[in-house]
């Protein structure tokens, strides 16, 4: 693997705490967002999700891609799932339904109610994408497999994912390379035509692309099969220890996640809150 993910957080604040924070507030996080509908609580859990995105130090210049591209997925989950679900609404504990139109051919209802839906859940999963990149790009590369072992993970798991993420940034550079051997070589796979036709063209890439994927990944086999790995435990060279200030984080995101799922169960939360100005006449 001659390639690691972009560590954009070094010396950040963030990067200097203990990495088990980096999981546990994602999955502290997620646990919380999913039981949140209410627009008025889902706001504030949006900036406290950017709040804890700053603390990363990670240069908007970036990831600057990875932003539109998760912006552009979001907002299509989001369209497609309203508009198959704009008349099932009711299914979320909301009897009185507002309509504004329907839409035509399919029939699906807009209302204020089904707007809202869509407002909450696009919050919903872009909180969740906010407080998610720190774990991709302020964990440092050789703490990934530590840090799932340390968490109670199956070794051999918490070494399957660091590998993993090792893995995709080596894969890209290596298409890259193949991309940029094939150019010296008077070929370009990926200009003019229709997509059906790029793609074809791209494969004379596929092919040493897979071959090599599939030689480094019998390499890296052979490698931890000479050092036995799996025949016993195993030890890690990076040793964690939470500081006050790690057990103070990881406390309220835990913290976080019980206060929500009580006030999911004792209060109107879960369901969708409509502004009386929405409501139609």
């Amino acid at each position: 693997m001659n390639v690691s993910p972009r560590f954009l957080g070094r010396g950040s604040w963030l990067a200097r705490r203990d990495p088990r924070i980096l999981v546990i507030a994602i999955v502290a996080f997620s646990v919380a967002m999913i039981q949140l509908w209410d627009i008025r609580l889902v706001i504030p859990m949006l900036a406290l999700a950017f709040g804890y995105y700053r603390l990363a130090g990670i240069r908007f210049a970036d990831v600057r891609r990875n932003w539109i591209a998760a912006i552009i997925l979001i907002t299509f989950i989001v369209t497609l799932n309203t508009i198959l679900t704009g008349d099932r609404v009711g299914d979320m504990g909301i009897t009185d339904i507002h309509p504004y139109f329907q839409i035509p051919i399919l029939g699906t209802t807009v209302s204020a109610e089904s707007l809202m839906y869509a407002a909450a859940q696009w919050m919903r999963y872009l909180s969740m994408v906010t407080v998610g990149f720190p774990l991709a790009f302020c964990m440092a590369p050789s703490d990934f497999g530590v840090t799932f072992a340390k968490l109670g993970i199956p070794e051999k798991f918490a070494f399957g994912v660091d590998l993993t993420f090792r893995f995709v940034p080596s894969l890209a550079a290596d298409f890259q390379e193949t991309i940029d051997a094939q150019r010296i070589r008077g070929y370009e796979p990926g200009h003019g035509g229709s997509p059906v036709a790029r793609l074809r063209r791209l494969a004379p890439v596929l092919t040493p692309l897979t071959i090599g994927a599939i030689a480094g990944a019998e390499d890296t086999i052979d490698a931890m099969d000479m050092r036995a790995f799996g025949t016993g435990k195993r030890t890690w060279l990076r040793h964690l220890a939470f500081e006050p200030t790690d057990r103070a984080v990881v406390a309220f995101f835990l913290g976080l996640a019980l206060v929500v799922t009580i006030l999911n169960l004792t209060t109107s939360v879960g369901r969708i809150w409509v502004p009386p100005f929405m409501i139609p006449g």
